[in-house]
């Protein structure tokens, strides 16, 4: 039973493979089976490349199965219509073409596994760029906020340092009257005399500014520091809303580049591996010689158009016989008098009745 199925995946004529011996069924039961494995592995790999795409495995199943049925009848035409020649060289231009199309589907096959055989180093791959791509959003997103954040932070640096250049101010008043009360410095006398009280009073005013500029660039400050925690807010918003993006660039594209900044020599192994696996059936029928099967089948095919020939060339000859003998019959019966005389008279009656047809449609028309 395994081998008859494994037969019907090789594309050979059963009834006429029954014929031939045991070692010529099993070798194409082994190309059947060739065929059929190769068809899974192509299943399995097209299902995990598109669970990768779909995230799903109700999706990723039937279209698998889709693409595995498809490499199966490709390999499975491939194998069979591949004839044996006499000539090696020609067998091998024959099958050329389907060398080529077995090294694109080998190629199809091969890198959706090499994806999940190579993950956990594609994984760190994929790490490495995100942190890269992360860094360089924040970045850009700074480019952004940071000049307007820094251009606030510059007025309030400004608004304080009004603040500290009045109160240096206001303490070089103070220290003013102070010592002119003492007699330090001023008039040298010491008590609270004229110069002291006027001293005094501009330390006064000049506290009252302070106290105002105070109140005044405090609530200044308040409102530019709520201008920055807005911008700030704003830039987090932005780096947390792009983020999501980022962490979701884990698609097929970006793992088969991933792939590619790895080592080759390992892929391309595998690829050999499929490769290999692919071509397996096309190069053992080019390997082998000729078998009882082959010849069997040729007899059947070389039969089937020697007979149509046979038949194209009857059907010519019979055309060319037909042909000779209608020239001789009219020839004779051109030469007769009473059939002339007959077709001389019909002609007659025909212009006749079609001249008056012709005076009734002109009479018609007067």
């Amino acid at each position: 039973m395994i081998r008859r199925f494994f037969v019907l995946c090789s594309g050979a004529d059963r009834a006429l493979l029954d014929t031939c011996s045991e070692g010529e069924q099993n070798k194409y039961a082994g190309i059947g089976a060739t065929v059929f494995f190769t068809a899974l592995m192509a299943f399995i790999a097209a299902a995990y490349a598109l669970y990768t795409v779909f995230d799903t495995i109700y999706l990723a199943i039937p279209f698998g199965l889709v693409w595995g049925l498809l490499i199966f009848n490709l390999d499975r035409f491939i194998v069979s219509t591949l004839r044996k020649r006499d000539n090696f060289w020609k067998e091998f231009t024959q099958a050329s073409p389907r060398i080529l199309l077995a090294v694109v589907i080998a190629v199809v096959i091969s890198k959706p596994l090499e994806l999940k055989i190579f993950e956990k180093e594609i994984n760190r791959v994929l790490l490495e760029q995100k942190n890269q791509m992360t860094l360089d959003n924040q970045q850009q997103l700074g480019l952004q906020y940071t000049p307007a954040i820094e251009q606030k932070k510059n007025e309030v640096q400004a608004l304080k340092q009004e603040i500290a250049l009045k109160e240096t101010a206001t303490d070089s008043l103070y220290e003013t009257y102070i010592a002119e009360a003492e007699g330090r410095k001023g008039t040298l006398l010491v008590g609270k005399g004229p110069v002291y009280k006027e001293k005094r009073e501009k330390h006064d005013a000049s506290l009252a500014e302070l106290k105002a500029l105070k109140d005044g660039n405090q609530e200044k400050i308040a409102a530019v520091e709520g201008e920055i925690e807005t911008l700030e807010a704003g830039y987090a918003r932005a780096v947390e809303t792009s983020q999501p993006v980022i962490d979701g660039f884990d698609g097929l594209m970006a793992r088969i580049n991933a792939l590619g900044e790895l080592p080759w020599f390992p892929s391309f192994f595998i690829f050999l591996l499929f490769l290999a696996i692919e071509t397996a059936p096309i190069l053992v029928k080019l390997m082998t010689p000729k078998g009882p099967y082959d010849v069997k089948l040729e007899d059947e095919e070389t039969a089937v158009a020697s007979w149509v020939a046979q038949k194209v060339d009857q059907r010519k000859k019979l055309l060319e016989t037909d042909q000779l003998l209608n020239e001789k019959v009219y020839g004779e019966i051109a030469s007769e008098e009473a059939v002339y005389a007959y077709k001389k008279q019909k002609a007659e009656e025909l212009m006749r009745l079609q001249a008056d047809r012709f005076q009734e449609m002109q009479v018609k028309g007067l």
